[in-house]
């Protein structure tokens, strides 16, 4: 396959280096740094002369900011994938509706950064999609690495700028979305609402238990289906998660397929 060409824009030269380091280091998709740019207007003019598959972008710079180069990049003949690299993360959402493929915090982990390029490759039609289920997420916490089977989470819950996973035993915290980290668990966990993946097998119950708690920061919809107060009863912990109208019928049939 040919090599993904990057292009790298960044205000400090020592973040390039670093994140031009880390993609030497991803094995796969094969990746090439074909330049850098300290601000937007170094990125555009690079860009005029050059095509690139993908901008790996931070978002606050001196000038024109990150988010507006992005927009800009939108009246290119050939868009480039925009990845955005930043140590702030409280931009994400309007990242996503720039359409960016992914929204990495700094510092950048080499494993999350190969999931962007994956994600690129795929968008580009370049690269395969590893296989679906994976036997067990692996989890960096307090400084220690945890590897935690797929067969023994419970359920993952979006919380504002983070995702808690739990297991029979404890919860820990992820730095990964669920849109990320669906495809990668399979078809033994539902998607219950749009903040929640819980594991059909673990799903005990189905109550209308009157208003439901709604995450902070949820839509609109969200919080008027959390008001109706349809919830899904977790097994063995015995909590009770939020489900959204259109997945009730879902639920039903993961609670009458199970065998307790």
């Amino acid at each position: 396959m040919t090599p993904l060409r990057l292009l790298i824009v960044d205000d400090e030269p020592l973040a390039r280096l670093r994140l031009a380091a880390l993609v030497r280091d991803c094995p796969e998709p094969r990746c090439e740094v074909a330049g850098e740019a300290g601000n937007a207007a170094q990125a555009l003019a690079w860009l005029a002369g050059r095509p690139c598959d993908a901008v790996l972008l931070d978002v606050q710079m001196p000038g024109t900011s990150g988010m507006e180069l992005a927009a800009e990049l939108k009246q290119l003949p050939r868009l480039p994938a925009v990845v955005f690299v930043t140590a702030h993360a409280d931009h994400a959402l309007q990242a996503f509706e720039l359409d960016a493929v992914d929204y990495l915090t700094k510092p950048v982990r080499r494993e999350r950064l190969q999931a962007a390029l994956q994600r690129v490759a795929q968008r580009l039609g370049r690269y395969q999609a590893l296989p679906a289920e994976v036997p067990a997420l692996v989890v960096t916490e307090r400084g220690k690495v945890w590897r935690v089977p797929v067969a023994e989470v419970l359920y993952l819950k979006a919380e504002l700028k983070y995702v808690t996973l739990r297991t029979a035993e404890r919860s820990y915290v992820l730095d990964e979305s669920l849109t990320e980290l669906a495809p990668r668990l399979g078809e033994r966990f539902l998607r219950i609402h749009r903040n929640a993946l819980v594991a059909r097998d673990a799903i005990r119950a189905l109550e209308r238990r009157g208003a439901m708690p709604a995450t902070p920061g949820a839509e609109a919809d969200d919080s008027a289906e959390a008001a109706e107060g349809w919830a899904a009863q977790v097994a063995p912990t015995g909590e009770w998660l939020a489900v959204s109208r259109r997945q009730l019928a879902a639920v039903r049939e993961a609670i009458e397929a199970a065998r307790w």
